[in-house]
């Protein structure tokens, strides 16, 4: 009722408009003399007149749209109406013979423009005085007067002005500099900050640069702090809804900001075309990792998606998230141990799936130094038992998540992965199904990774452990491997390990101190920073390749495959079968650095490892991983 109520009065405003201008432009033409002729052609004439440009008016949408977020669209939506509608009247005229002097129509043409979108301008300011009226305001500074910075401003002018009040922009090129900007003026640039913020009393600083690298961003973000103004940041590209921020997308500045990477470019016809209309099964679909392959794999139209997982809460959780997003996907949650020979066998048979994604793995590496014997069963079994299963059921693609730690290891896990990579290379060309590893770094906000922990710490207020300051890792974004991990997929040919492109590596102190800073707070002096030394398995650079590998290119920039030695399944059978009947922890490092000869991990001898768990995998557990 209230939209008609408000077309009712737009429709008796316009008609009144168009009445007016109809006189102003006989006055104007015969300058304040009209002769009794045209008087009674103009009065004659009026309700036509009317008729028809209310009629165009309202074929043209100009009593549907929303005038207080009125701009150049919607003046141009006028000046089209008011055109047509002047050209059907003068067709009018001409066909009844009741035509006016010529400038008649000009003059009329340019007054209904000019009056009807001073209309609608007034309903802009009105808004924007009833929204502005009585609020207090925060005095907001845009970063960036590019095109990112005037989508935001334009936003915040529109309708992010309650409570909010633009002062200017910052900028460091010096042709914008003292320029004005939706009639906002450049104040200056990055080095003119602290005394802008001091002059114009801002309140907020609103980073609009998607251009800059991480390490000019992590400075920038800085010198906002030190102002002590609230710093927000306009989201990337690819996180905005058709391209443009608004004042809701606005938040507050995170570490993947801090670490601005390239956003992943990804043919989808290429991805899509594996995996729309197959059944897809991904292990461990409840970690970080495998539940953003689910949310992924899932918007690209799969015929079914299982979700396999040891833990029930972390699938049951991922297995709703889908349901609500996607309630026409057929989807299948299933509790397995991927250790677990003939579970996994029989749900294979059940299931067939076309393409698999194994991810399901034991990551944690101080956790696994003390528990080789779990790295093994879990990452080396539990990856053999789920490839060969693929195999049986002649699946078409098999990929594994690997890791960077697989090169040169150090730590158990490490060196797991590596023959975990060495299994699966074995297996392929035994049958139809082609199977390829995917190896990357470290992602950011993944379960048990450095990020949570350090936002846990600085919550507590500190300390902040770091193990030395100079620890290097490579970070990536959940989405963005696994974007690169699908990708992969549709590259895949059998016996490839991808490596993905990491970018450069980032210093753990470094992502400290940016955490803390994120945190408002100071590094060493809100916060303290604490150094307790490599753990056991960690080192202090992590490789993607080893020196005698390298790499040949794909048709990804950001992805490349590694050019590994062929691998002799006969000899790696055989150290698979004495790693199963391993009595010890010294055993098993033992045997794992004769499968990976770069492993460095190799204790002495078993008194030098100071065993404080006694013996490693049971012949039990060695009896079920071989014959269950």
């Amino acid at each position: 009722m209230r939209r008609k109520l408000i077309s009712a009065a737009l429709i008796l405003m316009d008609a009144l408009i168009v009445t007016i201008v109809s006189y102003l432009a006989f006055f104007i033409r015969f300058e304040g003399k009209i002769d009794i002729t045209h008087n009674q052609l103009m009065l004659s004439s009026l309700p036509l007149l009317v008729l028809i440009r209310i009629a165009i008016f309202y074929i043209f949408g100009l009593y549907h749209r929303l005038w207080r977020y009125a701009s150049i669209s919607e003046l141009l939506a006028i000046t089209a109406a008011v055109t047509v509608s002047s050209v059907l009247i003068l067709i009018v005229s001409m066909m009844t013979g009741r035509t006016f002097p010529r400038s008649i129509y000009i003059i009329s043409w340019f007054l209904n423009i000019l009056f009807i979108g001073a209309s609608r301008m007034c309903i802009r300011v009105i808004t924007y005085l009833r929204c502005t009226e009585g609020q207090v305001q925060q005095r907001v500074l845009i970063v960036g007067a590019g095109d990112t910075g005037y989508l935001t401003a334009r936003e915040l002018l529109l309708h992010g002005n309650c409570g909010k009040k633009l002062v200017g922009f910052i900028d460091d090129d010096r042709l914008k500099q003292d320029q004005r900007l939706l009639g906002v003026k450049v104040l200056g640039g990055r080095k003119d900050l602290k005394k802008i913020v001091e002059k114009m009393q801002v309140d907020e600083i609103i980073v609009a640069t998607p251009s800059l690298t991480g390490e000019r961003l992590r400075a920038l973000i800085h010198d906002c702090r030190q102002t002590g103004c609230r710093v927000k940041m306009v989201p990337a590209l690819h996180e905005l809804i058709n391209g443009k921020p608004t004042m809701e997308q606005l938040r507050e500045v995170n570490l993947e900001d801090l670490l601005r990477r390239e956003p992943v470019k990804l043919d989808l016809d290429k991805v899509a075309g594996y995996l729309r209309g197959k059944r897809v099964l991904i292990t461990g679909a409840g970690g970080s990792i495998g539940s953003e392959l689910c949310r992924q794999v899932a918007r690209l139209q799969p015929e079914s998606l299982f979700l396999l997982g040891k833990g029930e809460n972390s699938i049951y959780e991922i297995d709703q998230e889908l349901r609500e997003k996607y309630p026409d996907l057929h989807i299948q949650p299933i509790i397995a141990d991927v250790r677990d020979r003939r579970r996994i066998r029989d749900i294979f048979w059940r299931t067939r799936p076309e393409v698999v994604f194994h991810a399901a793995a034991h990551k944690h590496v101080p956790l696994m130094e003390l528990q080789p014997e779990e790295a093994v069963y879990n990452n080396i079994f539990g990856t053999k038992v789920v490839a060969e299963a693929a195999l049986m059921v002649k699946t078409e693609i098999f990929i594994m998540i690997s890791t960077d730690k697989a090169i040169n290891p150090t730590s158990v896990m490490g060196a797991t992965k590596r023959v975990a990579e060495q299994v699966i290379q074995s297996l392929n060309g035994m049958g139809r199904t082609k199977f390829a590893a995917v190896r990357f770094g470290n992602v950011l906000g993944s379960r048990g990774s450095v990020v949570p922990l350090f936002q846990k710490q600085i919550a507590a207020g500190g300390p902040v452990t770091v193990t030395h300051p100079e620890m290097k890792r490579y970070f990536m974004t959940i989405p963005e491997a696994v974007q690169l991990v699908l990708q992969a997929g549709s590259m895949a040919t059998g016996g490839e390990v991808f490596v993905l492109d990491m970018g450069e590596p980032v210093k753990i102190y470094d992502m400290a101190c940016a955490l803390i800073e994120l945190s408002g707070l100071r590094p060493h002096t809100d916060v303290e920073i604490r150094f307790t030394g490599l753990r056991p398995g960690e080192k202090l650079f992590e490789e993607l390749l080893t020196a005698e590998e390298g790499t040949t290119a794909t048709t990804h920039q950001k992805i490349f495959i590694a050019n590994l030695q062929a691998v002799d399944a006969s000899k790696l059978e055989d150290r698979l079968n004495r790693l199963v009947q391993a009595r010890s922890s010294f055993e098993i490092r033992k045997i794992l650095g004769e499968l990976v000869p770069t492993y460095t991990g190799v204790p002495e001898s078993e008194e030098f490892l100071h065993e404080e768990h006694g013996a490693a995998l049971s012949a039990a557990a060695g009896e079920k991983m071989m014959t269950s």
